[in-house]
């Protein structure tokens, strides 16, 4: 305790020039300020303070300890508010964007356990594939897959996907099963939103231009088309659960799997995070973990 003892009543008094008001301010005695004030110059065996009838002034040395103790008490207070602001209710609209189809099975139903805890909140739930510019359309919250790109927001990991490629049984029967990326190919490989599939070869993430007959921004029209046998498909885990589960899919290339890829809250970069904001993110990352796991398990 010793580290602290005497840092208040320093600053009060390094601000109000007088031992008196320092004690008003604190609500203590000036003979408290005193001691404490004095208990510290000689932990530091440094005069901080020079004293005369009428004024109080700082020293070189008090003036260099003045800007470090401010900087400790503002982070203290700081602390405390965001404490203090996570035990009350946020008020207000809270605005925030996430992909359509992961949005509709996942995030939405987050959103609306988090509305009936907050029922005085406002809550805007834009779901677009488009990457939404946060500062140009007003967003408080970007739920983003994959890979990120905009440097200039602040990310949070909420939980982690691994995608895995597949194919119907019948499908391998007709055309075989490939065992390297190389005969990727000679198959119909089915498109999301990008023209490449992601692996890790040799330790190293790798990415293969693939092409096929069928492209689809949907990862449930996806699933369908490769469950009737029409090409192969990469999707993340949670897509597959039950189909891999009955074998209605079957993976393949699980040798080639890439990495864990993360699911990230995004906002902009402020001074402090808004209290709905900081509410909304901690409710996602403790929840859709879970939602996610009893998805793929």
């Amino acid at each position: 305790m010793g580290n602290w003892e005497g840092i208040s009543e320093f600053v009060a008094v390094a601000e109000t020039g007088s031992f008196t008001r320092a004690a008003q301010r604190l609500g203590t005695s000036v003979a408290h300020i005193s001691r404490q004030i004095k208990a510290r110059e000689q932990r530091l065996n440094t005069r901080l303070l020079d004293r005369t009838t009428r004024k109080v002034n700082m020293t070189e040395e008090g003036r260099v300890f003045y800007q470090h103790c401010r900087q400790i008490l503002d982070a203290l207070s700081s602390a405390e508010n965001e404490l203090a602001e996570l035990q009350t209710n946020p008020t207000g609209i809270l605005r925030l964007t996430a992909p359509v189809t992961f949005g509709e099975t996942y995030i939405a139903p987050l959103i609306n356990d988090f509305a009936l805890q907050h029922p005085q909140l406002r809550i805007d739930l834009t779901l677009s594939n488009q990457r939404l510019d946060l500062m140009d359309e007003g967003l408080d919250l970007a739920v983003r897959l994959g890979p990120l790109e905009d440097s200039r927001l602040i990310a949070r990991l909420l939980a982690e996907r691994t995608p895995i490629v597949c194919a119907a049984p019948g499908y391998l029967a007709r055309h075989g099963t490939p065992h390297t990326l190389s005969e990727l190919t000679d198959h119909n490989c089915l498109l999301g939103t990008l023209d490449y599939w992601r692996f890790s070869e040799a330790g190293r993430a790798r990415n293969v231009r693939v092409s096929g007959s069928l492209r689809c921004n949907n990862g449930p029209s996806l699933v369908d088309a490769a469950r009737k046998g029409i090409g192969l498909i990469q999707l993340p885990d949670y897509y597959l659960t039950s189909e891999l589960a009955e074998q209605r899919l079957i993976p393949i290339l699980k040798t080639y799997s890439p990495a864990r890829e993360g699911i990230w809250a995004l906002y902009p970069p402020t001074r402090r995070l808004s209290p709905k904001v900081r509410l909304l993110v901690h409710h996602l990352e403790s929840q859709l973990p879970s939602l996610l796991n009893r998805t793929v398990s």
